[in-house]
């Protein structure tokens, strides 16, 4: 767990991915604790208006030559890695893409950390993906890695390439796998975004639609828990211990969610019950997916918004977008 004195000093931070619906939640956690915060994006995915306005924007490509120049010249303290290409069918379409961004950028900036003297990075991985269909609920971190699709193959990568990086350069590298993120600033297009889905279907009176039997489970944690999860894995002691796992941190609830329940529960919310139409099931869909989060309880991180709290609030932001114009 941070010690007072640690959580009081400012540290110069690069976020990755930080105009992302997750990292720009994680900045805006770095800002409220003193630190002072750049963000690198190359808005493909990302937006400029999640941008914090007390932190310094470069639009730049990850896997591209200016990265060195940048990282080497500020001289970092902490890099938060949250550049990706997170759609697991655009990775199983076009799996070079994918590795193009999520291995080479991730090496790109590694390299460049190294040669900066950066202290530590903080690497987003996929709980939901790097351990397949797993045997084990809540899934712990030490279980069997799986992945299917070219997405959760890259994440895997990069965790063995930081865990190289550690023992060869000595970087301090955390881990943090992620169940299902929601929360204000979640992109309703693609896969990920379930409950900005829904939550836009719910305020257009349309119905919703659910794959398969939708009885798949996943675990969903709440956009803002995560960013303090950053903030402690910013700090917290790391092992010594050799391996992937040994740094690893699952950030989840420990609690699985049906799609059926999640409808429920934003039906509620939103007092409308537009109707369901259901859909063929997705290939390669994982059934099950929910975290044991035990080893990240043990530093000090809990969630403090419950599901239904969660969604309550993810629902406001949305319907007060929509009604701004502004989504």
């Amino acid at each position: 767990m941070p010690t007072p004195e640690l959580a009081r000093v400012s540290r110069r931070v690069l976020i990755t991915g930080g105009a992302g619906f997750v990292g720009s939640h994680v900045a805006d956690a770095h800002i409220a604790r003193g630190d002072r915060v750049w963000i690198m994006d190359d808005l493909s995915s990302g937006r400029s208006t999640n941008v914090p306005s007390r932190a310094d924007f470069i639009e730049m490509d990850i896997a591209g030559p200016r990265v060195r120049e940048l990282i080497c010249d500020v001289g970092f303290d902490l890099i938060n890695h949250h550049a990706a290409q997170i759609d697991v069918r655009a990775s199983v379409a076009d799996p070079i893409a994918d590795a193009r961004t999520n291995i080479v950028g991730l090496i790109n900036i590694l390299e460049a950390a190294r040669e900066a003297g950066t202290r530590r990075v903080v690497f987003v991985s996929s709980g939901g993906v790097v351990y397949g269909e797993p045997e084990v609920y809540p899934t712990p971190e030490s279980a069997p890695k799986r992945p299917v699709s070219p997405y959760g193959v890259s994440k895997l990568a990069g965790e063995h390439y930081l865990d190289s990086f550690r023992e060869v350069h000595g970087l301090e590298c955390a881990v943090l796998r992620y169940g299902n993120v929601y929360g204000p600033r979640q992109d309703p297009h693609g896969e990920a975004g379930v409950v900005a889905i829904f939550c836009n279907r719910l305020i257009d009176g349309q119905p919703l639609d659910i794959y398969g039997d939708g009885e798949q489970t996943r675990d969903y944690v709440y956009a803002e828990d995560v960013a303090t999860a950053n903030l402690i894995a910013a700090d917290m002691p790391l092992e010594d211990g050799a391996g992937i796992d040994a740094r690893a941190f699952n950030v989840g609830t420990g609690e699985a969610t049906s799609v059926n329940t999640l409808a429920t529960l934003l039906e509620e919310i939103a007092g409308a019950r537009p109707g369901r139409t259901h859909r063929d099931a997705r290939p390669g869909e994982l059934r099950r997916s929910v975290l044991s989060t035990a080893r990240i309880r043990a530093m000090g991180w809990s969630p403090a918004h419950t599901l239904r709290e969660g969604l309550a609030r993810t629902f406001r932001h949305i319907a007060a977008e929509r009604a701004a114009g502004t989504a």
